[in-house]
This record gives structure tokens, sequence and C-alpha cells, in this order.
């Protein structure tokens, strides 16, 4: 009798276990946060549609000046790149207390034109 009581005892613990659960496929639908994601985006996307395609049209509607602007200033701002020459040349600029701002050269300019040499019979060439 004791030996069937001690074996009831020792498979209780045995029958007391869960199978364990088959493992769950994440593979076959998204996750709760990124079904939120996506109902997030989507709902931004119908909300900015009507926006974007106002903005599309406006800017349609500008291009033709925008590409008249550009061909009036490039040639001005080509100029102006050419007279820098190089940003790294200039010290950062300076605002006077009448409001004047001052940009200094680091490195002064080389002499466009040599200085003008006097001929044998002492005059220069123009």
């Amino acid at each position: 009798m004791r030996t069937i009581f001690a074996l009831c005892l020792l498979t209780a613990p045995a029958f007391a276990e869960d199978a364990p659960a088959p493992p769950v496929a994440e593979d076959d639908g998204f996750s709760l946060m990124e079904e939120g994601a996506r109902l997030l985006l989507r709902g931004l996307m119908s909300e900015m549609e009507p926006a974007l395609d106002e903005m599309g049209k406006a800017l349609d509607s500008v291009g033709p000046a925008l590409e008249e602007f550009g061909t009036e200033i490039g040639p001005r701002l080509r100029q102006l790149v050419a007279m820098i020459d190089d940003f790294g040349n200039y010290d950062a600029p300076i605002m006077l207390p009448n409001g004047d701002i001052l940009i200094r050269r680091n490195a002064p300019l080389p002499p466009k034109d040599p200085a003008p040499v006097p001929l044998p019979d002492g005059s220069i060439e123009l």
C-alpha cells in the first residue's frame, strides 16, 4: 500500500505539467505595432494628398517663371563666384555700429597687371 501511495505521489507532478504550446509563426501576419504604424501612415497620406496635389499644380504654374529667372540670374551668379574666388580667403563679416558690414580678405589679391615698365627713352607705353 505504501508503494502504491508513493507511486501516486511521484506521478502527480508529471501529470501536472502542460505540454508546450506549438510555436506561433510571426511571418504569417503583421504585429500590432506594424499594423498601427501602417494605418497611421495611410491616414497621413490620405490627408496630405490634396495639399500635395495643389502644391504640384502651383509649382507647375510657377515653373516657367523660375526658368526665366534662372536664365537671367545665372550669368550674374557666375560673375559673382568668379569675383569671390574662394570663401576661405575671407574673414567673418563684421558689423559696424552704423550698420555697415565689412568682409575683409585674408590674403591680398595678386596684381592684375604688372606695373608699367618705362621704355629706354623714358616714356611709358599705354
